[in-house]
């Protein structure tokens, strides 16, 4: 790129930024990334919103992760450098520049947020009492004991491929969030980005108009995760009023190739006036829709089923072929659940898309939701311990769920891969707040477990050679004003939390660490071994 451009892509940015402080914004719509059971709040387009995704359930450890030793480095006080063993303290004080967006967007009291739906057949959780937070929220407190203080998990940690894993971001944050963001997953250490382009708001008055402020924010904020080294996937969702004349809820248009349409227009959108190249050149894998056999993401004239799935996905495959012959494209994830009148049955659904022709596209990558609610990774069904629930159906564990799309594959022997485009584990350990009502799964795993239990999946995604890439969800969340407060369940996925040196404080406009994050950042780095996570000292080595 020659000086002049990269000067025109410089004062672009600026732009930006300068239009972002001083001009009042049209608001934009927010929509979380996994099915809202109410209509999102609008938020000004400069607000601050942190990667949603689909939820689910969870269950008592049923399993434990053998012990995987590592080679040991002492951490010293200094960031990791390129070329030179990584150390650092483990609770640094964020920089000035990465402050949590707990002032720039707000949340409704008393929304809700609705994950995988499970039929009357999956017997619920009972109800029993809160348990009491494990920490104090109060700002200055030096350590956080954990949850569990003899716990038999303490982790020795894999060795992980980085560049195999990656976390999804909401695209609609305030130039500053993105880039503080951006910051927080360069420093954790691993390669992709997952952001959802909801169709609505990007062309929301017609097939001939478009969001001409949105595009740019998705064209600079893509280009930013491309120059630092990131690679960048997305998923294409919710189809505006204007293409459905179902018009509750979310889901798919009426005609098929308007989203074609949509695709083609993303991927070779320019900015005549900064004379960018086209938004294409920034991404790396494209997600068809989300999760399609729920209703709520499904709503509409196209047959509810997943031979209704594919009549949307061949036109959108071929828009992206006719832009990239290579770039993966990916079969929307499935939510695991039953079949009832809100959902279908995943696995039923996968089949039904062999049957309506998915061996017709041998190079599509099919995406997986297999969300572990609280059973360890390495648990099967089914446990059906008394008083517990979730436990006693195998839509609930995620080494079940992998192994249900393995017997279809093989079913229509096909070898394809599976990319892992939503994944998680969540815990309310530490939150000063009761958790969200019918939700006292999330009480099952505490903060070394769910550290713990996310590591132990991704190891076994990366020494599964059907498996590529796997997205977590979700880096941030519970840095929204009002989300922990709100008991609000995308909180208890969130691997950083609003405070200070690893010590949750609401009031705070700083972000810190919970022992995930760190068991991560120590995992994707062999020459590293951490004496310390938030608190949690791991087992010593033998």
């Amino acid at each position: 790129m020659d000086i002049i451009s990269q000067l025109l892509r410089l004062l672009g940015l600026l732009f930006l930024g300068l239009s972002s402080a001083c001009a009042p914004q049209t608001p934009v719509p927010v929509y979380w990334t996994a099915t809202p059971t109410e209509t999102a709040t609008a938020i000004p387009a400069t607000q601050a919103v942190v990667v949603p995704t689909e939820i689910p359930p969870t269950v008592a450890a049923t399993a434990t992760p053998p012990p995987i030793p590592t080679n040991t480095v002492a951490p010293t006080n200094t960031e990791p450098a390129v070329a030179v063993v990584p150390t650092l303290t483990l609770t640094p004080a964020p920089p000035t520049a990465t402050t949590a967006p707990t002032d720039s967007a707000s949340l409704t009291a008393g929304a809700t947020w609705q994950g995988p739906v499970v039929s009357g057949e999956v017997s619920p959780p009972p109800t029993f009492p809160v348990a009491a937070p494990t920490t104090s929220p109060i700002s200055g407190e030096p350590t956080i004991t954990p949850t569990v203080p003899d716990l038999p998990l303490r982790p020795y940690l894999p060795d992980l491929d980085g560049s195999r894993i990656g976390v999804q971001l909401d695209i609609n944050l305030s130039l500053q969030d993105w880039q503080a963001a951006m910051g927080d997953i360069e420093r954790l250490g691993i390669k992709w980005v997952k952001v959802q382009l909801s169709w609505r708001d990007m062309q929301p008055d017609g097939p001939n108009q478009k969001n001409d402020e949105f595009f740019l924010r998705v064209e600079q904020y893509l280009e930013d995760a491309a120059n630092r080294g990131l690679s960048v996937m997305i998923s294409v969702v919710k189809a505006p009023l204007w293409a459905r004349s179902v018009q509750n809820e979310d889901g798919p248009p009426d005609n098929p190739q308007d989203l074609a349409n949509f695709i083609t227009l993303v991927f070779q959108e320019i900015n005549a006036d900064l004379y960018r190249p086209v938004i294409g050149d920034y991404i790396d894998a494209v997600e068809i829709w989300n999760e399609p056999n729920l209703l709520r993401e499904w709503q509409g004239t196209l047959p509810f089923s997943g031979a209704g799935y594919m009549q949307l996905f061949a036109p959108a495959y071929q828009a992206v072929r006719a832009y990239s012959p290579t770039i993966p494209v990916l079969t929307a994830g499935l939510a695991p659940t039953t079949t009832s009148q809100y959902s279908i049955d995943d696995g039923d659904f996968l089949r039904q898309m062999y049957g309506a022709g998915l061996m017709n596209y041998p190079d599509v990558v099919l995406g997986v939701h297999p969300y572990p609610w609280g059973n360890p990774p390495d648990a099967h069904c089914c446990d059906n311990v008394e008083g517990q629930g979730w436990d006693d159906n195998p839509h609930f564990f995620f080494a079940d769920t992998l192994d249900t799309y393995r017997q279809i594959m093989r079913e229509y022997n096909d070898s394809r891969q599976m990319w892992i485009t939503e994944f998680g584990y969540a815990s309310w350990d530490g939150y000063p707040t009761a958790p969200p009502v019918s939700d006292d799964w999330i009480l099952y795993t505490d903060r070394l477990e769910q550290g713990v239990n996310t590591i132990r999946a991704l190891q076994i995604a990366q020494t599964s050679p059907d498996i590529g890439i796997t997205i977590l969800w979700n880096l941030n969340f519970a840095t929204l004003a009002g989300m922990v407060q709100n008991s609000d369940e995308r909180a208890a996925y969130s691997m950083l939390i609003p405070g200070d040196g690893c010590v949750l404080d609401l009031n705070s406009t700083n972000r810190t660490e919970r022992p995930v994050y760190w068991m991560l950042y120590d995992a994707v780095r062999p020459e590293v071994s951490l004496s310390d996570y938030c608190g949690v000292i791991p087992a010593p080595m033998q």
